[in-house]
């Protein structure tokens, strides 16, 4: 089973950048699937990038796309969601996932979830 403790979260200005980074423990991370999610106050979970276990190709929600990248080191497990161009509206409690389903994009098809990460961006 692998554990996961997001970090990297905090309070920046519009048209700033953080890098997440989602610590993973236990011996099945590098074949896991990885996921980033978000969830607003009054919102639900959403999608915004997968990274597969080989960390061959991403995808990303099209709210994010051009803006933000995910990546991933097997060797110290560790994923990482680089933010750039933040906006107000990427204020959300931020969390990685892991699972066994290749390109997965719904909460439901991960298994394990982090403890997650306020990220908030003022105007």
């Amino acid at each position: 089973q692998v554990q996961l403790v997001e970090s990297g979260g905090g309070l920046v200005q519009a048209g700033g950048s953080l890098r997440l980074a989602c610590i993973a423990s236990g011996r099945t991370f590098s074949g896991y699937t990885m996921g980033w999610f978000r969830q607003a106050p009054g919102n639900e979970r959403e999608f915004v990038a997968v990274i597969p276990w080989n960390g061959g190709g991403r995808s990303y929600s099209d709210s994010v796309k051009g803006r933000f990248t995910a990546s991933r080191d097997n060797a110290k497990n560790t994923v990482y969601l680089q933010m750039n161009s933040l906006k107000p509206e990427d204020t959300a409690i931020y969390y990685c996932a892991g699972g066994v389903i290749t390109w997965a994009t719904t909460p439901r098809e991960y298994v394990q979830w982090g403890q997650g990460t306020q990220v908030t961006v003022s105007s």
